[in-house]
């Protein structure tokens, strides 16, 4: 994936946070769910606005991207905030991912993922989860593709609910929810989104 970290790279080397520094809608809508001293992934979390916001909230932080541009700004962030969490720069497709080690995962706007990579990054997911184990997940449906707001051109990059239900059919399904609403997120995500949220839970 060496090409697409430099893209990334590349798209995060402008001075600004190319999605902001404040934490995606639906995470921080998330907050009572939360709860200070335990383990949270936030996967392929770029400048860090999610996983520093995480910590922010008291929860132990491993924040993993494949861009290493990125992660140095989401230490910026991290230090300007006045938290610390651990950052792994890794390349998701080929990561040994940890296994039942996290009591959270977050996952948001991760749609740079192809089909069959999608199905293992969430297979991974879902695994990394301890028993009880809640997983965060947003993203874009196809309908995006007509609002030009972000995310990915390629449709089969995007989210609908029967894909989410049949990913996570070993998930308990709390919430998941299409909708249509304005955001804000730097110059990356700004302006009439096609959404989708997913509240999940492994089984005890």
């Amino acid at each position: 994936m060496s090409g697409a970290d430099n893209l990334w790279d590349r798209r995060y080397a402008q001075t600004d946070y190319l999605f902001g520094v404040e934490p995606n809608a639906f995470l921080a809508g998330q907050v009572g769910r939360l709860r200070p001293g335990r383990r949270a992934l936030a996967v392929a979390d770029g400048e860090g606005r999610n996983g520093v916001w995480l910590a922010q909230q008291g929860l132990s932080v491993l924040s993993v991207d494949s861009s290493a541009v990125a992660q140095t700004k989401a230490r910026s962030l991290a230090q300007a905030r006045g938290v610390a969490l651990d950052f792994e720069q890794v390349d998701l497709s080929a990561w040994t991912w940890p296994r039942a080690e996290f009591d959270l995962v977050v996952a948001i706007f991760i749609q740079f993922a192809t089909p069959a990579l999608r199905t293992q990054l969430f297979a991974d997911m879902a695994h990394a989860l301890k028993p009880g184990g809640l997983l965060l997940l947003q993203g874009y449906r196809p309908e995006q593709i007509t609002y030009g707001t972000g995310g990915p051109s390629a449709a089969e990059n995007l989210y609908t609910e029967p894909l989410l239900r049949e990913a996570f059919a070993g998930l308990e399904i709390i919430e998941l929810q299409s909708h249509d609403t304005v955001i804000h997120e730097g110059a990356g995500h700004d302006g009439l989104s096609a959404l989708i949220d997913l509240v999940a839970r492994r089984p005890v």
